[in-house]
């Protein structure tokens, strides 16, 4: 039997408040359990990540409409209603009615008295001059005043509201896998206008196609992830390591650029993903790769040293970058994890280096914007190899690119 889209957003929210489980992770799940429409999963989608993105400006509005204390769960009702009213703008009373029965009989007094209240000053709520941007963007203060250092003021404010914003969802043609026509936009879209996107990219509107998908000749993937293997430069015969590998994408992308995947060694630190890394890759048709376990913040084994003409190090990293799509990161992440998070990097390279062959190539990339993690981090590193030279480097900024934010460094080895 269905259940309620909205009962199943304030379970969601419960969940996640309460644990380190990643909202896309939980809406799935919900979903399933529920049986929820296509319908319905749309809007368990938008109000789940609606109110991880607003989070904290729902809760501005929250102070201002009810003095005094919430319980969480009448808070968590409160944020899904607000959402639907002020964020979605669904109509008032579905918004208010259904907000009002997600509650226990005692408390529906004060949330319909809230949602009313909102309802009718929903012009003075919406007018966020007075606020700080943080507030105003629902981001935390230490991010803010971080990216107004690195990004100047309206810089730090463009890249909140990309932040904020739905992601689209792109796909990339399998080169691999036989030839597709591409799906084309519904005639209403047909004159929206789209970000320009690199060859053998293209948005997809609505349900992503699934024959397609399960076909592997489609990867839905973002062009920002192109970079880190353009750089790499992957050539046909060439011995590469994808060291970072799992789910796969961008051992996808050297595989398409070799021709195959015969030359193409897989690794991941954790086990438990190497089954998604080897049936991601089977469905896209990287036939011959080699796939293992190794955790890179631990030497090398003696088998890989000298023996890859190029290295992709895609390392864990803060995904500053990617705030857009995975909405609940930046409530999670403190600025000690980047600190944390610089120190694996750092000893990944070192773990990686030695598996070069004289005049290989390594690419080191992140999914941050952080200047710790990123071209600071090389330029370190730089200093403690002198063998090395930096080839080329690349950012992607999402305020300034449009697409999901991105650093990749080629390094080159002495021959």
């Amino acid at each position: 039997m269905q259940k309620s889209p909205r009962r199943a957003a304030l379970s969601i929210l419960r969940a996640w408040e309460k644990g380190h489980v990643y909202a896309d992770g939980l809406i799935e799940r919900h979903a399933s359990r529920n049986e929820l429409s296509s319908a319905d999963r749309g809007l368990l989608n938008a109000i789940v990540l609606g109110v991880l993105r607003h989070r904290r400006l729902l809760d501005h509005w929250i102070s201002k409409l009810r003095k005094g204390k919430l319980d969480h769960e009448t808070r968590d009702i409160l944020r899904v209603g607000l959402c639907q009213l002020l964020v979605l703008n669904l109509p008032d009373h579905a918004a208010v009615f259904e907000t009002v029965e997600l509650g226990k009989a005692r408390g529906r007094g004060l949330i319909n008295a809230v949602m009313r209240r909102a309802a009718g000053s929903r012009e003075k709520l919406l007018d966020l001059e007075e606020l700080s941007p943080a507030v105003a963007f629902s981001h935390p203060d230490w991010l803010y005043n971080r990216w107004s250092k690195s990004f100047g003021k309206d810089g730090v404010i463009d890249l909140m509201a990309f932040n904020n914003a739905p992601a689209p969802t792109i796909a990339r043609g399998n080169p691999l896998a036989e030839p597709f026509e591409i799906p084309t936009p519904d005639v209403e879209d047909e004159f929206e206008e789209k970000a320009e996107l690199p060859d053998g990219y293209f948005e997809i509107d609505g349900r992503i196609p699934a024959e397609l998908l399960t076909k592997g000749q489609i990867y839905i993937t973002d062009p920002a992830t192109r970079h880190c293997v353009e750089l790499l430069n992957p050539q046909p015969g060439e011995q590469i390591l994808d060291a970072c590998a799992a789910p796969g994408g961008k051992a996808f992308l050297i595989a398409a650029a070799q021709g195959s995947g015969k030359d193409l060694t897989c690794t991941d630190s954790n086990e438990k993903r190497l089954p998604r890394l080897e049936q991601n890759l089977e469905r896209l048709r990287i036939t011959g790769r080699t796939i293992d376990v190794h955790d890179w913040t631990e030497p090398a084994p003696a088998k890989w040293h000298s023996q890859f003409d190029a290295i992709l190090l895609d390392v864990p990293c803060s995904n500053t970058g990617v705030f857009r799509r995975r909405v609940d990161v930046r409530w999670r992440l403190q600025p000690e994890d980047i600190t944390r998070l610089t120190k694996i990097q750092a000893s990944i390279l070192e773990n990686a280096l030695p598996c070069l062959r004289p005049g290989g190539r390594l690419v080191y990339s992140t999914c941050s914007i952080e200047a710790e993690e990123n071209d600071a981090l090389i330029a370190s590193f730089l200093k403690k190899h002198p063998e090395l030279r930096l080839e080329k480097q690349h950012h992607a900024l999402p305020q300034v690119d449009g697409t999901d934010g991105a650093y990749a460094a080629l390094l080159v080895t002495s021959a």
